[in-house]
């Protein structure tokens, strides 16, 4: 069995944020969400959160995670100090325990494996993961003899000018035999320039202990500022954007895009400089984004062209040319082959095939049937100040440059709407509907002018 504890006590006060850091967003999730998935190639049967600083800010935001536990560091006194907390918790556990800190995020699941795998193979007391770091300045120093057993943990701030010269640094990952831990945690002492329990310690008193280097050293890297957490997401970005493009994705300008970890895309699609993908975002075949677009929360279908747009929580049908500077929101819908073009905004909608909405256009609460053709500057009044209501237009209706509908109004199919129009009754199949106000023309008209003389 394999128990999991995850470090998310502290405050970060490095990241000048009332925000615990653990919480801070990378790539679309927390660092803390990031660390627990790391893990789920271990399958573990127990995972555990030490949670102190606002621990219910970090506790409500895991509760889509099932069975998480949670345990409270009320002062934080180190790493060693964190992992006593375990002890009431653990005490029937016979496993291995997994230690992770919730503010190193970019672990890789097969990393984790193998750092597991090569514990209970040599039934450590202990295993390490460690790497060989050009800077290691900041970092604790792990000393091992030519079978990789440790033999000494010397935190950098203890380190005199000798210890320093070693690069194989503590990358913080732990994996413990549960019940060799918990008889010696209660060893550990504050004795130190910190005066804190460093989980480190127990090195002294477990044998055999063991280190595993991590090949890819960035994997370990820590959040504790703003600046690290930029660096975080350059690495994310890379490995994501390393992924996509060996699976025939094309990206041009690739430093200039985002894409969440969250994002699936298909083959043939081209994204184009300054745009950026999030969240549950799927993007189809052949599909054309950008440049300057962003999609989040959304399903775009095959061969769909998507320019200086945002698109966030709809769906956008196969063969859609979306833009330039569209704004689809709110669950909006749109049907294959449709044109939804210049400064137009589609809200909570749904658009049949083949309409053209091509410019000037706010369509909110509307069903629009299909091959309907929006003229420039078509608006849905949809709220009367307390309520949305809908506005629902069939097949084959064209609507008037300038046109107004105000809800809740109901066209029928193959409706011919005049410009500038403002429809308020609903409009039967096959009609012309006019309503505006006759045009007048008053000749010889001159504007007064007021005689400044008199």
């Amino acid at each position: 069995m394999v128990a999991v504890a995850i470090l998310a006590a502290g405050r970060g006060t490095r990241m000048k944020s009332n925000l615990p850091k653990v919480l801070h967003q990378l790539g679309g999730h927390s660092l803390v969400e990031r660390v627990l998935n790391s893990c789920q190639l271990l399958d573990p049967s127990r995972k555990l959160v030490i949670v102190g600083y606002e621990a219910r800010k970090v506790q409500e935001s895991l509760n889509q995670v099932d069975s998480l536990e949670f345990v409270e560091q009320t002062q934080q006194l180190g790493t060693g100090h964190a992992i006593q907390q375990l002890l009431p918790h653990l005490q029937d556990f016979t496993g291995d325990l997994l230690v992770l800190n919730g503010d190193v995020p970019l672990l890789r699941p097969e990393t984790l494996q193998n750092l597991l795998n090569t514990h209970q193979y040599h039934q450590n007391a202990a295993t390490l993961l460690t790497a060989h770091l050009p800077n290691p300045k900041g970092y604790g120093r792990v000393f091992c003899d030519g079978n990789n057993l440790v033999r000494q943990i010397v935190e950098d701030r203890d380190c005199n000018a000798a210890q320093k010269q070693n690069h194989r640094i503590n990358g913080g990952i732990y994996c413990f035999n549960w019940q060799k831990l918990a008889q010696v945690l209660p060893k550990l002492s504050s004795n130190n320039d910190q005066q804190e329990y460093y989980l480190t310690d127990v090195v002294k008193y477990l044998s055999p202990v063991m280190a595993v280097d991590v090949e890819d050293y960035f994997e370990i890297s820590g959040v504790n500022d703003r600046k690290q957490l930029a660096m975080a997401n350059d690495i994310l970005q890379t490995r994501i954007k390393d992924h996509w493009m060996a699976q025939g994705i094309t990206m041009i300008d690739p430093d200039s895009i985002t894409i969440d970890d969250t994002v699936e895309l298909q083959p043939d699609v081209v994204i184009e400089p300054q745009s950026h993908l999030r969240g549950n975002t799927v993007i189809g075949k052949g599909s054309r984004i950008g440049p300057g677009s962003l999609i989040e929360n959304s399903n775009v279908g095959e061969n769909v062209t998507v320019l200086y747009s945002v698109i966030t929580d709809s769906q956008v049908a196969s063969g859609c040319r979306i833009g330039p500077y569209t704004h689809l929101r709110g669950h909006a819908q749109i049907g294959e082959s449709c044109r939804v073009g210049n400064f137009v905004e589609i809200k909570k909608s749904v658009i049949g095939q083949k309409t053209n909405v091509a410019h000037l256009s706010y369509l909110g609460d509307a069903t629009l049937g299909d091959r309907v053709n929006v003229g420039a500057g078509t608006i849905t009044a949809n709220y009367d100040g307390v309520q949305k209501h809908p506005t629902i237009v069939g097949n084959g209706t064209k609507t008037g440059a300038n046109s107004v509908f105000v809800a809740p109004v109901t066209l029928g199919e193959n409706v011919t709407v005049a410009a500038g129009s403002v429809v308020t009754h609903n409009v039967p199949n096959q009609a012309l509907v006019i309503a505006r106000q006759r045009q007048r023309i008053i000749e010889d008209w001159k504007t007064r002018v007021k005689d400044n003389n008199k």
